[in-house]
């Protein structure tokens, strides 16, 4: 009940004042009216909340039947739904909020002090396995569900180990890359031989954005697409492409751009195991296990899903913070002289029409907007050490989606840690950015060989997105 009166307060205030600051609490306020260009992040959907639920306030232009229809989303979005609520069998996550606390990244259990012994209780990530030729298990599926409710047996348990490389600088500085290694125990089907089985695992997405994300601007992508050929440095981006309800779409959605909408349906039905109309078997139909849940009908409606889609494309983007400050401008110089803008566009645009969601309202607050959300959401080769070996959609194994920046900077603030990569390997920024390899490894190569004031400084500039 607190965090929703601070969202309330926080509303409130934005409505009276989106460039002009009261005397709210300091810790999670800006102090004070930075430039336009350097605060839209989102243009109309800017917030400046720079505090633990800096990712989960509303846009200034929720109000009304809209704020309450927000809240209602937030609180599905959070709850808990327990078995009475249709969670289950076979689940990943209680919530949604259970992995993207605060709206962004729940530290899953691997990286906690226990993961050397596998995942204890609940894990927050998703573990996808596949036969190596790409397939699925007939007794698994795509995702390995490693929760379940009482009296049943999860599908299997991830146990990861990690191996460390330490390496150096051209000025001497020495760094350490982290690489994971997972094997998966308990198997409560048929035990798949290792050699039979690709492990890809996935750590939460934040979900800052993703309004704008989802009503970006395709013909502008098209074009990005056509002009993202760099060969002097390696570059060559390309969009994603994918087909969906017997229609083709541009994926801008999750780490491969997979996906066209926000998969809200998907998301209840195979991380929470809540059928809905779209998919109304539970996850483990088909499979030889399937325990006897196949006939309890639809457990939530398309209106209350609807109601978690608005929740998700009405959150606010907080804007930049110390733009002013010596080192993030030299750091933003840094940044464009070791080329990320070519991949981490700053600036894009959404597109004319509003938004439309599932269950078909619309949202025009979110059309014709300028944002920055350091991106171009194209596809790019990332090298092999973040070959995932499996191919999703359009994008091949060592393909990924250009990460957006924008809310970054505050990750520490809202989850307490600075796991980055899609696997959470990078333990900060400093080491996301090492890891770039393939059309990334120019920005590598450019960022070790600066001096270590900076290379600082770059990452003070993306601490200030």
């Amino acid at each position: 009940m607190v965090g929703k009166k601070k969202h309330i307060l926080w509303n409130a205030v934005t409505l009276v004042c989106v460039t002009a600051f009261c005397a709210c609490n300091e810790e999670e306020i800006l102090s004070a009216p930075l430039p336009a260009d350097a605060l839209t992040s989102a243009g109309t959907a800017t917030v400046y909340n720079i505090g633990k639920s800096a990712y989960d306030t509303p846009a200034p232009w929720v109000t009304g039947d809209l704020l309450r229809r927000f809240y209602a989303g937030d609180l599905l979005y959070d709850r808990n739904r327990g078995t009475e609520g249709g969670k289950g069998p076979l689940y990943a996550g209680s919530s949604c909020g259970s992995c993207h606390s605060n709206a962004g990244r729940t530290l899953p259990s691997m990286y906690t002090a226990d993961s050397g012994s596998g995942t204890i209780g609940f894990s927050s990530q998703l573990v996808y396995i596949t036969k190596q030729n790409g397939s699925f298990f007939r007794n698994y599926g795509r995702v390995l569900h490693d929760q379940v409710i009482k009296g049943e047996k999860a599908e299997g348990k991830l146990r990861a180990w990690f191996t460390e490389e330490s390496r150096s600088f051209a000025d001497g500085e020495k760094y350490s890359l982290q690489t994971p290694h997972y094997e998966i125990a308990e198997w409560y089907a048929d035990s798949i031989a290792a050699e039979d089985l690709i492990i890809d695992v996935h750590i939460p997405l934040r979900h800052v954005g993703m309004g704008q994300i989802m009503a970006l601007d395709h013909d502008e992508l098209r074009r990005l697409a056509a002009q993202s050929n760099y060969p002097e440095y390696g570059i060559s981006g390309r969009l994603s492409l994918i087909a969906e309800r017997n229609r083709s779409y541009v994926g801008t959605g999750g780490n491969k751009a997979h996906h066209a909408d926000l998969t809200v349906e998907l998301g209840f039905s195979s991380d929470l195991g809540v059928t809905n109309d779209r998919y109304p078997l539970e996850v483990s139909e088909g499979q030889s296990q399937n325990i006897g849940y196949s006939h309890y009908g639809i457990q939530i409606t398309t209106r209350e899903m609807e109601d978690v889609d608005l929740y998700m494309s009405c959150l606010g983007v907080p804007a930049r913070r110390n733009v002013n400050n010596p080192a993030v401008k030299r750091g933003e110089e840094n940044f464009f002289r070791a080329q990320c803008h070519l991949c981490h566009t700053p600036t894009l645009h959404t597109r004319q029409e509003a938004p439309v969601l599932l269950n078909g309202t619309r949202l025009p607050w979110i059309a014709g907007q300028t944002i920055h959300p350091y991106s171009d959401f194209l596809l790019h080769d990332m090298g092999k050490g973040l070959d995932n070996h499996v191919r999703t959609g359009s994008a091949f194994s060592y393909e990924w989606r250009t990460t957006p920046l924008w809310g970054a900077g505050l990750q520490q603030t809202v989850n307490s840690h600075t796991r980055f990569l899609h696997d959470g390997r990078a333990r900060n920024f400093l080491e996301a950015i090492m890891w770039h390899d393939g059309e990334g490894a120019v920005s590598r190569e450019l960022f070790g060989r600066m001096t270590k004031q900076e290379r600082d400084d770059l990452i003070a500039f993306l601490n200030s997105l």
